[in-house]
């Protein structure tokens, strides 16, 4: 029973396709035998080659404001700190 446990630790190293050849080849020989198992690994590596497949979200200017809304509208305290603009900063004389 102490191998079962030990082969549920691994799926997850599994669908991650983290595993060397000869350990994931004894997961699947053991997966054959348990149904469980089997299912573990199979959802969870469908699940992580679908995450792996999508597009990586896009983080933009309109959506940092809507978020900052949205936070501000469910009464959050949020202080930005945005860098001072070129316009306002004093340019000092070089020495050299």
């Amino acid at each position: 029973m102490k191998e079962q446990e030990f082969y549920k630790k691994l799926v997850d190293l599994y669908a991650g396709e983290e595993l060397a050849q000869e350990l994931k080849d004894e997961l699947e020989l053991a997966a054959f035998q348990d149904p469980d198992l089997s299912h573990d690994m199979q959802t969870l590596s469908a699940t992580v080659r679908t995450l792996r497949n999508m597009p990586r979200p896009e983080f933009t200017e309109e959506s940092f404001h809507r978020i900052l809304m949205k936070m501000q509208t469910r009464g959050l305290d949020v202080e930005v700190k945005a860098p001072t603009p070129a316009h306002l900063q004093l340019r000092l004389p070089m020495n050299g």
